[in-house]
């Protein structure tokens, strides 16, 4: 089996999309995310930031995240945000940014393990992305959440299973570890 190198994108844990419905993944997050570092692995966050006329303007009518607080990442996070490999900003969906596509090659990375808000969009955006660009795309169901609630959440992992594969939707417990070699991610405590 080739090596692997993965990297573990937290997309857009932000001020402005951690709610009600969407902060029971926060320390998920920060469980998941401390020990990825510990063992040493590459991890990028994303930052999405809205513009006026954007397409979310224009389309929906949406103005929010354009500016602080509400583009922060969540205080729980921003130690580990300055310890990442990248801090990614976009103005898409997508993790995959000409800036991101530029560190998938430069660091060599093969999986990409995303998690983070929202399933349905910026978090699966990114999964397809990964899938369509032959990398191996992973979707921590556990370590993700939507700001529009549950049934948001539920259907971007259905939608996740059926383009990117069932099998490439999974928990936290199930993360290969940062180098490929067992199931999970180390336990530093």
């Amino acid at each position: 089996m080739p090596a692997t190198k993965p990297v573990l994108v937290l997309v857009d844990v932000q001020n402005g999309f951690v709610r009600e419905q969407s902060a029971h993944a926060v320390p998920v997050l920060v469980d998941l995310v401390t020990r990825w570092q510990a063992a040493g692995a590459d991890t990028v966050f994303t930052r999405y930031f809205n513009y006026p006329g954007s397409p979310f303007e224009r389309f929906f009518g949406w103005r929010q995240l354009q500016s602080s607080p509400e583009v922060d990442i969540v205080e729980a996070l921003k130690p580990y945000a300055e310890k990442a490999t990248a801090i990614v900003d976009k103005r898409i969906y997508s993790a995959f940014t000409p800036e991101f596509d530029d560190l998938v090659r430069s660091h060599g990375w093969t999986d990409v393990y995303a998690c983070g808000i929202a399933t349905e969009s910026c978090v699966l955006k990114t999964a397809v992305d990964a899938f369509e660009r032959d990398l191996t795309p992973w979707l921590i169901e556990d370590a993700s959440a939507s700001h529009a609630g549950p049934a948001a959440h539920e259907a971007g992992l259905l939608v996740a299973r059926r383009f990117i594969g069932p099998g490439q939707v999974i928990k936290v417990a199930e993360v290969r570890q940062p180098g490929g070699e067992a199931a999970s991610v180390p336990d530093t405590t």
